[in-house]
């Protein structure tokens, strides 16, 4: 195994982590925004108020790109288990 191919499987495993985790963060983020809008407009200073809108923009966001999220990683995860051969030699 090479450095190369070390640094190779490194960086596409980051790159699948961020590819993977981007659409729930930013659901996460956007949603962040508006009640932090909402609460400074109305100065209401509740920590739980941003919770369940935050957690309802997880669930959705699961539901729609959730079956997508999987296959990338397994497709991720088949490529590098049948990649482990080549590389031990």
């Amino acid at each position: 195994m090479t450095p190369e191919s070390v640094m190779t499987l490194g960086r596409d495993a980051m790159e699948i982590t961020l590819l993977v985790a981007a659409p729930v963060l930013l659901v996460i983020l956007a949603i962040g925004l508006v009640v932090s809008i909402f609460q400074a407009a109305t100065q209401i200073n509740e920590a739980t108020l941003s919770f369940i809108p935050k957690l309802v923009g997880v669930f959705v966001t699961l539901v729609f790109a959730g079956q997508w999220m999987l296959t990338t990683m397994v497709d991720y995860m088949h490529l590098v288990f049948t990649s482990i051969p080549a590389m031990a030699s």
